[in-house]
């Protein structure tokens, strides 16, 4: 990646970061210090945990979309904003239902789709796989050092303090989003369809629908998984709660080594649906060790690997292909439609964990998981390889916004480009083109260098 792709994409990262550590920080401590709530029980301490990823699910298609017509910026900016009031909400609670309503509230900033989106518009299509992959290993870091942080934290300011941290935390990244990511200025063709269109559009995409079934997959997978994971570490290895860290991190660090020959593999030589069916086989593999092996010490450290190698290889590789498939003027509403099944599985795979365990014990789990990724993995064996576009950079003589504008209209009629992305302060033009059909002498005219 370049200068400013590597820019971009740390700063995306981190305020993505900080949506994730919402949810994750408060997951080791928040059972503990809800038993001191006024009005709680059992079910009003899980629905304060889960709604924060309910209203995630609800909002993320909404933003998305309003992301492709008012901007990412302004959309990014003000879930932000809803974030830290949620959190304000929650630190000054004393009751288990005004804990909920920050959840709630904290939830509806649900600003992952735009986040997304804006990696996209400002990272080349042969470079988004390592955006996406930075982003991806970010929800991973956000996990494990969640479960690490959350206890330490939770002995110095209270879980209180967490959500104050975490309001605070989403006040300086309205800043980091408002005044040190590049503004983008994004034309394609076909603006014609309105919300309503473009979401039917979305739903109808068989590719797309795929992929939303993928992660939902996924993330049902991680979370019943990890309704089960701490007790069974804490009966066979005899790890207790606040040590599980000593072994997440070695083995998740174990699985990103692993998945990186994989994600090169796929981008050079654009097998990517290969790589994607051999990704979920080793995640039904994990699953089966996990079901057959969980008793033992190792049957639990390579079902972890197994599992994180995974994990991370599709994180990084699902988000990027919902980018390249989705039409370029509905990016944000695709993404959207990603996110929400990203929540939804989220909130179903600890729903139906915390149900499977208590009636079946953690195999009734692990069959579950490996049922619905055999599932996956039959609508993988249907799924189209996706179209590769190149990507051009032109260095182009722009200095505001609306000479960016104009020129990207000029640029999006040059037979053979698909979209254009202007960026006025870098003076960058990038531009997503078919090879076959290019007029690059017309191209090049635009060029100032």
């Amino acid at each position: 990646m370049n200068s400013l792709e590597r820019r971009a994409v740390a700063l995306l990262a981190s305020i993505y970061a900080l949506r994730m550590a919402g949810l994750f920080l408060i997951l080791p401590v928040f059972a503990l210090f809800a038993l001191d709530l006024e009005g709680q029980t059992p079910l009003l301490i899980g629905i304060a945990i889960g709604t924060y990823g309910l209203t995630q699910a609800i909002l993320q298609i909404p933003y998305g979309m309003l992301s492709d017509h008012l901007g990412r910026k302004p959309v990014i900016a003000a879930g932000l904003l809803i974030f830290a009031v949620g959190s304000i909400i929650a630190a000054s609670a004393d009751s288990i239902w005004m804990v909920i309503a920050g959840r709630a509230v904290q939830g509806a900033g649900a600003i992952a789709a735009a986040v997304m989106a804006m990696v996209s518009d400002l990272t080349r299509e042969e470079q988004r796989s390592k955006a996406m992959a930075a982003i991806g290993m970010t929800i991973g870091a956000s996990f494990v050092l969640s479960l690490i942080l959350g206890p330490v934290l939770d002995g110095v300011i209270g879980v209180p303090g967490i959500f104050w941290m975490t309001g605070i935390l989403a006040f300086l990244a309205i800043g980091i989003i408002l005044f040190a990511v590049p503004t983008p200025v994004h034309i394609e063709r076909d603006r014609s369809r309105n919300l309503r269109e473009e979401f039917a559009r979305i739903l109808r995409d068989t590719q797309l629908l795929r992929l939303d079934a993928g992660i939902f997959v996924l993330h049902l997978v991680m979370t019943a998984m990890f309704v089960v994971l701490p007790g069974v570490i804490v009966q066979y290895l005899g790890l207790q709660a606040h040590a599980h860290w000593e072994l997440y991190l070695p083995v998740m660090l174990a699985g990103f080594v692993a998945m990186l020959p994989a994600l090169i593999y796929a981008n050079r030589k654009r097998v990517t649906r290969a790589v994607l069916f051999g990704s979920v086989a080793v995640l039904i593999l994990a699953q089966l060790v996990f079901l057959f092996g969980h008793a033992t010490h190792v049957g639990l450290i390579v079902g972890l690997w197994l599992f994180f190698a995974s994990f991370s290889l599709l994180e990084a590789m699902l988000p990027s292909l919902v980018s390249r498939l989705a039409p370029g003027e509905s990016k944000g509403a695709a993404i959207g439609v990603y996110s929400s099944a990203q929540f939804l599985g989220a909130f179903a795979g600890g729903a139906l964990g915390g149900l499977l365990l208590g009636r079946f014990g953690a195999n009734g789990v692990f069959v579950l998981t490996t049922a619905v990724l055999c599932v996956w993995l039959l609508l993988i064996l249907s799924m189209r390889e996706p179209r590769f576009l190149a990507t051009h950079q032109l260095r182009v003589s722009v200095q505001t916004a609306p000479q960016a504008e104009k020129l990207a209209r000029k640029l999006a009629v040059v037979p053979g480009v698909a979209e254009v992305i202007v960026i006025a302060e870098e003076g960058i033009a990038y531009l997503k083109v078919d090879p076959r059909t290019l007029d690059k002498k017309a191209l090049e005219s635009f060029s100032v260098s």
